[in-house]
């Protein structure tokens, strides 16, 4: 068993992410053990739990995983600003790490497929324009599954789970950047691990 630890910066990473990576290790037949090692406090607290684990495993103080996925939203700067930012508290350690860089937000990643969210809901969504504006797209996502008549109690991310094991992974990666970013690194370790 593969074991992959993550630093999330809040639930909806927590949500998407945990469904994605069992979804991709499922479809390679590779089983793994999520261990979460962040789940709150945004992008500052990532960098700083993540440092903070990286010496402990330098130090021998914890066995090192398999994979570190690293996850927070661009935030409005960048991709490549953001992977920097990351680069920078990893590159000195020999531990195989991706990142998840939703830009902006995590949320707009279970705007993307509209067939998806058909399938989950019965009703698709509009394809979510690329803006950055704090809160537009949790307040696009809730407002999509109220025009299905479902009201989402955890502002949708409780549906999380079904819209991954619906998506058509190529398309939407396809349709976002920064997702396909992601699943081409998350999908060449799994790829590595079942040979």
């Amino acid at each position: 068993m593969r074991e992959v630890a993550l630093f999330v910066e809040d639930s909806a990473h927590h949500q998407f992410l945990g469904a994605l990576i069992h979804r991709v290790a499922a479809e390679h037949a590779v089983p793994v053990k999520l261990r979460w090692q962040n789940v709150r406090h945004g992008h500052g607290a990532v960098l700083k739990e993540l440092r903070q684990y990286l010496r402990d495993l330098e130090r021998d103080r914890r066995s090192a995983p398999d994979l570190i996925v690293v996850a927070t939203d661009a935030n409005c700067k960048g991709l490549v600003d953001r992977l920097n930012e990351v680069k920078g508290v990893t590159e000195k350690f020999p531990v195989r790490i991706i990142c998840a860089v939703p830009d902006p937000h995590i949320e707009r990643w279970l705007l993307l497929d509209s067939s998806a969210f058909k399938t989950v809901f019965g009703r698709g969504c509009d394809a979510p324009d690329l803006k950055c504006e704090r809160g537009r797209y949790k307040k696009m996502l809730i407002d999509a599954i109220r025009s299905a008549g479902i009201t989402p109690s955890l502002g949708g991310l409780e549906f999380a789970d079904d819209i991954v094991d619906s998506m058509d992974l190529e398309y939407s990666a396809k349709a976002d950047d920064s997702l396909g970013y992601f699943l081409d690194q998350l999908q060449a370790v799994f790829r590595e691990w079942q040979t």
